[in-house]
């Protein structure tokens, strides 16, 4: 009997998600209630469980592509007999596959990119690893890379170990066994499983989660898992990561004076770190943006309580038909395009001795993420709605903030917004981005006292900062560009009307 799996409800005026993860591959047996797979939305991860007991048919849905609610994600065919049916063929198969041995190597880096470093390894050799299992992950200049198990087996052998440079299409490591080791490894080990996973639980973590573990040093066992049959997830290694430190052993008496501590005491409590990729090439843009554009800023403010009554007015009914929350940044977007039109060199770069300019807008948005600052791209965004806008800045931000960032997805903006607000700031002069001639800076929006019509009043105000490229941008421009921002700003009605 075939059993369709259908995206569960994903909460109120929440109507799609993305397919994440399958944990499970066709012919696959599965339990009732495990986990077959991870949809994403806007707001939450949730897990689909199997409907009932047996044998995983097609997937409908792959990874990467956006569902609705009640969609078809796959089938099942159920039944005892077909869940049992892997179980009893595998041990049958495994004498007629040869050991093999299987290269992983380096995968498509990206146009341009030629070499990459070795991160962490999420294996160690001997350990049985299964079909598209994550082994390790790569960094190069500008995004974090997962490499997959190309075939079940067992890892034998590591040639690129953690902090080594490996070329395009090097050699990482070997798996043997083949499809015998993975047929071999449930039946041989069946305790194995959930010895690997804290409580007994018969799901694995999280591959985010799993991510995160190793880049913090932490064990499963230090971490309480809150998802489905105590599944960690990732927002519960960043608690245990952020909780504080166990009390250390008592200190010396207070009696005893206190005294300067030495330089070979002074190194013993250093930690030093080599640079990741990502901040090398950070580190190496910014200052050649120094050292070759003119950079000069200029600055602003603008009140901010136009836009807050809009948002304030429409946005449940924006949530309710669009499924994302009406932001600040749809908003600074759309009055960039505006003042980008009358003022195009602010849009325009240098090449060589001719000034490029651009008759579309592509809106870099910089992001920060716990491995450095990145700036996804939204493309062709003077095209785009308010929802549009706010659904592809949510979007890239989390991809941002997950390491899953495709280079494409970072190249060919035209002019970024950078939104120091988020995280206090109140003023400050952002650098461009190559070969980039403007760069918007948004801060946080605070109440001051303004004179009004000869009257003090209380206003939500925020500084803006334009930095700009003065090799091809005047200061009239660059003034009237942060104008024409301040007053779309303050009156949104100019926007509708193009004014």
């Amino acid at each position: 009997m075939s059993i369709e799996v259908r995206v569960p409800t994903l909460g109120e005026s929440v109507t799609e998600a993305t397919v994440a993860t399958w944990f499970k591959k066709p012919g696959d047996a599965v339990a009732v209630d495990e986990m077959l797979c991870e949809l994403e939305t806007d707001k939450v991860t949730v897990e689909v469980p199997s409907p009932a007991a047996g044998t995983l048919g097609d997937i409908v849905a792959g990874e990467g592509e956006t569902v609705g609610v009640d969609a078809l994600l796959a089938t099942l065919t159920e039944g005892a007999g077909a869940a049992a049916a892997p179980a009893a063929a595998k041990p049958a198969e495994a004498p007629a596959a040869a050991a093999e041995a299987v290269d992983v190597m380096v995968p498509t880096l990206g146009e341009s990119v030629t070499e990459a470093t070795v991160a962490t390894w999420f294996k160690q050799p001997g350990d049985a690893v299964q079909q598209d299992e994550m082994l390790c992950e790569l960094e190069t200049d500008k995004v974090s890379v997962e490499v997959p198990a190309p075939a079940s087996g067992t890892l034998s052998e590591i040639i690129a170990k953690e902090g080594d440079t490996v070329q395009a299409n090097g050699k990482l490591a070997v798996i043997s066994g083949g499809a015998a080791g993975a047929a071999a490894a449930p039946a041989a080990a069946p305790a194995a499983a959930p010895a690997a996973s804290a409580g007994g639980k018969d799901v694995a973590n999280a591959p985010s989660a799993e991510k995160l573990m190793a880049e913090k040093g932490l064990s499963a066992d230090q971490v309480t898992g809150t998802g489905r049959d105590g599944r960690i997830m990732k927002e519960d290694v960043m608690k245990a990561a952020s909780a504080p430190a166990p009390a250390a052993s008592a200190p010396a008496p207070a009696a005893q004076a206190p005294r300067a501590p030495s330089p070979a005491e002074d190194a013993a409590r250093e930690e030093r770190v080599k640079m990741t990729r990502l901040r090398q090439t950070i580190a190496r843009r910014l200052k050649d943006a120094q050292n070759t554009a003119a950079i000069l800023t200029t600055y602003n403010e603008v009140d901010m309580g136009a836009v807050m009554d809009i948002r304030k007015e429409y946005k449940d009914a924006f949530e309710k038909k669009h499924g994302v929350r009406m932001g600040f940044m749809s908003f600074f977007t759309k009055a960039c395009v505006h003042a980008l039109q009358e003022v195009p060199e602010v849009n325009a770069e240098i090449d060589g001795t001719e000034i490029v300019y651009k008759n579309y807008v592509h809106m870099g948005v910089a992001a920060g993420t716990p491995q450095g600052l990145v700036v996804p791209v939204i493309r062709d965004v003077h095209l785009k709605s308010f929802a549009q806008i706010e659904k592809e800045i949510g979007e890239k931000g989390k991809r941002a903030r997950d390491g899953k960032l495709s280079m494409a997805e970072m190249q060919g903006g035209t002019f970024t917004l950078s939104n120091g607000g988020v995280y206090g700031s109140l003023m400050s002069s952002p650098i461009l981005n190559p070969p980039q001639s403007g760069i918007l800076g948004m801060h946080k929006i605070q109440d001051r006292v303004m004179v009004y019509n000869g009257q003090m009043v209380i206003r939500p105000m925020m500084y803006l900062a334009l930095s700009y490229d003065h090799r091809i941008v005047d200061g009239k421009g660059a003034v009237t560009f942060l104008v024409r921002v301040k007053e779309a700003l303050e009156d949104p009605r100019r926007l509708l009307m193009d004014l």
